[in-house]
């Protein structure tokens, strides 16, 4: 309704705002306000497979590095995964000071688990210590999680790594992965308020990303 009264170019700010709350459904249905209020659930998909596979990873004697986009899921993932089973973890955001103190703590293998922020930890880093990388959520431009993955990949590495992408099937988390091989030749035209890029989006993209799923 939006785009049809104002137009897309006009619409940027609605269009981005109504997407991330679906993708933020996709990780946690508590992360999406309802007249101002937090939905009151317990149900995620992505916690209950961590639940299961992070104790699993870390006795097979993995490194880990876990990405998303959103540090309010990473808060949920810490209060109702890592705290209930006491794994060991690090986390590196947009609020961390020393960052080469966690990356030192990590490489020297005191710690199991370091949790990352695309936007803080996405670049920049040598994170060879690793041999697993979880990327929590998809992400709109496919050459950022191919940065966060290459965290591993530097010279002093002698594992394989091993990649997993955590997509909740049926939902628009599918479709952002199909727009990412329709559009992977293109960066945004326009930043969201934090500066991050998004792509940019014509009247087709949004309706497929909006269709009603089939039946």
């Amino acid at each position: 309704d939006v785009v049809a009264a104002k137009g897309l170019a006009r619409s940027r700010l609605e269009v981005l705002e109504a997407l991330t709350a679906l993708r933020l459904c996709c990780c946690d249905p508590r992360l999406v306000k309802i007249d101002g209020k937090p939905k009151n659930s317990h149900e995620s998909a992505k916690l209950d497979w961590l639940k299961e596979s992070l104790p699993e990873l870390i006795e097979d004697g993995r490194r880990i590095l876990l990405f998303s986009q959103f540090t309010s899921w990473l808060d949920l993932l810490e209060q109702d995964v890592l705290s209930p089973l006491g794994i060991p973890f690090l986390r590196l955001d947009g609020s961390t000071t020393d960052r080469d103190t966690l990356v030192q703590r990590f490489q020297a293998c005191e710690v199991p688990l370091f949790l990352l922020s695309l936007k803080a930890g996405g670049t920049g880093l040598t994170l060879t210590a690793a041999d697993t990388v979880i990327l929590a959520d998809p992400w709109w431009n496919p050459a950022a999680e191919a940065q966060a993955a290459d965290r591993t990949h530097r010279i002093g590495q002698d594992k394989p790594v091993f990649v997993y992408r955590l997509v909740c099937d049926g939902t628009i988390e599918e479709r952002v992965l199909a727009f990412q091989e329709r559009k992977r030749a293109l960066l945004a035209s326009v930043l969201d308020a934090d500066g991050q890029a998004v792509p940019s989006f014509t009247e087709a993209d949004l309706a497929d990303l909006l269709a009603p799923l089939p039946q």
